[in-house]
């Protein structure tokens, strides 16, 4: 993880940029689904009171409408999204600092723009820092800098004990995701794109709902795949036959656990 700043023409913004290598970029994917927290600087283009402030600001706590900036990479049309927390944490003149955590796809610039309508003096971001992507914080990020010094401790001294801090394994990125844990004789079909049948299913979290995101992992936390879930939790324990989540992308090898489906089992794969 780290920070970059954007290109001249953009407000200053940094913060928390997970960076993914080899098999592991395959489940960036998940990332983009994850929610965020940022802290951003807001420039109000009149003076409002500071009591002013936080009453309309609270009031976009909750589901929100927002169209994509000009300068966004999606198609620019209206949609919802949600606000977790937002929180004033100083105002000084017209600047206004404060804490969001939203909804992925929720564009923190849009937001202080439609602050400032509701203020009825405009207003722009003038900085932003993402402090949060999933699980991963900005207190466990790195600079490249760091992440150069470690790589010549080892490669030199061979001291692993800072590329180990740096580099992850993928199950840390993918902790905030819901977890359906498998039966060992499962795994290698589900690596070969088969879908979850209730048949495998050991544990699982509770809350999971039909069309949520999960990760599907080994008795020993190893991730296996993500894939949708096709029912919720509490169908998936009752259920001794039929299919409960539709694998999206495998992130173990083939091989890794052995073989344990049959040929008949492999003709019905899609």
């Amino acid at each position: 993880m780290g920070s970059r700043p954007l290109g001249r023409g953009y407000p200053r913004v940094t913060g928390v940029l997970p960076v993914a290598l080899e098999d592991a970029a395959k489940a960036l994917m998940a990332v983009l689904s994850a929610g965020k927290e940022y802290v951003a600087v807001m420039k109000l283009h009149d003076d409002v009171p500071k009591s002013r402030v936080k009453e309309v600001m609270a009031e976009f706590v909750g589901e929100i409408y927002q169209v994509p900036p000009v300068r966004a990479s999606v198609k620019r049309r209206l949609r919802t999204r949600k606000i977790y927390e937002l929180e004033v944490l100083e105002v000084e003149g017209r600047l206004v600092l404060f804490r969001v955590a939203c909804e992925a796809g929720t564009y923190v610039r849009k937001l202080c723009v439609d602050i400032g309508r509701a203020l009825g003096c405009g207003a722009h971001m003038q900085e932003l820092r993402r402090t949060r992507v999933g699980s991963m914080t900005e207190e466990e990020a790195i600079t490249l800098h760091e992440l150069s010094e470690a790589v010549y401790l080892w490669r030199e001294e061979g001291d692993e004990g800072a590329v180990r801090k740096a580099v992850r394994p993928l199950e840390y990125m993918l902790s905030f995701l819901p977890k359906i844990i498998i039966r060992d004789s499962a795994v290698d079909a589900i690596c070969h794109g088969a879908q979850l049948a209730a048949p495998g299913v050991l544990k699982l979290h509770s809350g999971i709902g039909p069309g949520d995101l999960v990760l599907i992992t080994t008795l020993k936390g190893e991730a296996v795949a993500l894939a949708e879930a096709l029912v919720s939790s509490r169908e998936m324990l009752a259920m001794r036959k039929g299919l409960v989540a539709r694998t999206l992308r495998v992130l173990m090898r083939p091989g890794t656990y052995p073989k344990m489906w049959s040929s008949r089992e492999e003709a019905r794969r899609p």
